[in-house]
């Protein structure tokens, strides 16, 4: 191969990566062995390491606020019809207090740009403090994001409209620990939508959705949640056995600028099942997934009910267009077997099943819409256990490729 193109791998795979990595493979305290043995294991730094030769040097010093730091550009397909983009998603980790009694923190930062009209900027954070304290959850956006709409229910799959907006969010939330995994906070929550109309001249937004809020020019929601939150995993990133529940009431009353007076609940459980706990280092899980979002006690905007592929990270109804289905009330359902190819963790696969109901037209518990699908997973940084996850999904009228770091949930 020539210098030219390997210099062109090296940096868009492991530049990024390897100089806090090496730390990372090179220090390994004993107590940290006990809970995660990663010399048996073999990521894409490693190869890169191997490929160019490279050797870290050993550095005695050791530490537990270690930074894991991984970097990915990429093409994909965008949800909400607006063909192919490039996205370049970056996942940091570090551990604010001792490994054996602190999550990792990670901050998410995957800017895109579909070289037209569509770009986005988001930030999403999870802060967990020495000894799990505290934890901080923040969420940061600026989008431009026009997508196709079909409306309130399950509408039909040839009368949709396209949308433009713009959209900036802002949501931050401290949790404290009021006994071991359980934490309790507060958050507020913001949403702005603007520039909002029909790229369809003939159309107009609020007779095609037959919904006369938030349908036409702007709205603004703004407001403070009510936050409890159960959480036995100790990576997000990339979760091992252990549960998650996470409940979230928010107000929106026009004091704090919302145009309208509303409220939402979103509850969201997770399961993590290891079904082979003698190989610590061997992926074999099943992975459950199920969350009921609804808007109650007033007028939200169009854009802010539930819809699929909405929910907080943006990670559901693979498979399923996103925005496809909109309503007041929303639930979804999602199992997911994840199981290594290799015995040394750098090739794996998932295999997956959902299912969304809505409320708006049919019976809300009756009217599921099915996806399904498989995925390939390699092992990008064994340090913070990030894989680069490769997913095709398929639904009714409806198929895509999904790239993500990290995974689904």
């Amino acid at each position: 191969m020539k210098l030219g193109y390997r210099l062109i791998i090296y940096i868009l795979l492991f530049s990024p990566a390897i100089s806090v990595a090496q730390n990372a493979n090179t220090i390994i305290p004993p107590k940290e062995q006990e809970l995660k043995d990663t010399a048996r294991q073999t990521d894409l730094i490693d190869i890169g390491k191997a490929f160019f030769k490279i050797k870290p040097k050993r550095i005695e010093a050791r530490s537990d606020k270690r930074v894991t730091f991984s970097f990915l550009p990429f093409g994909t397909n965008v949800p909400g019809g607006t063909g192919r983009a490039l996205v370049t998603s970056t996942t940091a980790g570090i551990y604010f207090g001792p490994r054996s009694t602190t999550n990792i923190s990670t901050a998410s930062f995957a800017p895109y740009w579909n070289l037209g009209a569509r770009f986005g900027l988001p930030l999403r954070t999870s802060i967990w403090l020495p000894e799990n304290t505290w934890t901080i959850q923040g969420d940061t956006r600026f989008l431009v994001y026009p997508q196709f709409t079909w409306g309130l229910g399950n509408g039909q799959d040839d009368r949709r409209s396209f949308v433009n907006y713009k959209y900036i969010r802002f949501y931050q939330t401290a949790l404290k620990r009021i006994k071991p995994y359980l934490y309790a906070g507060l958050g507020y929550n913001l949403d702005y939508h603007f520039n909002i109309n029909s790229d369809e001249p003939n159309i107009e937004l609020p007779e095609f959705t037959n919904y006369a809020y938030g349908t036409d020019g702007n709205s603004f929601a703004s407001g403070l949640s009510l936050n409890l939150l159960y959480d036995t995993r100790n990576n997000a990133i990339n979760p091992l056995p252990g549960a998650y529940f996470n409940a979230v009431y928010r107000i929106n009353p026009t004091f704090l600028g919302s145009n309208q007076d509303w409220r939402s609940l979103y509850l969201d459980a997770r399961k993590y099942v290891y079904m082979n706990p003698n190989k610590k280092n061997q992926q074999n899980t099943l992975a459950f997934w199920s969350y009921f979002w609804t808007v109650f006690e007033g007028n939200a905007p169009y854009l802010d009910l539930p819809s699929i592929g909405w929910d907080p990270n943006n990670r559901s109804g693979r498979g399923i267009d996103q925005n496809r289905y909109r309503g007041k009330s929303l639930m979804y359902l999602e199992s997911e077997y994840r199981r290594d190819i290799t015995n040394n963790g750098l090739l794996g696969f998932v295999v997956f099943a959902n299912a969304t109901t809505v409320s708006g037209s049919g019976n809300f518990l009756t009217s599921w819409h099915p996806a399904a699908g498989t995925g390939l997973r390699i092992k990008f940084n064994k340090a913070s256990n990030t894989n680069i996850g490769i997913d095709y999904g398929v639904s009714k009228g409806f198929s895509s490729i999904f790239l993500n770091l990290g995974e689904a949930f």
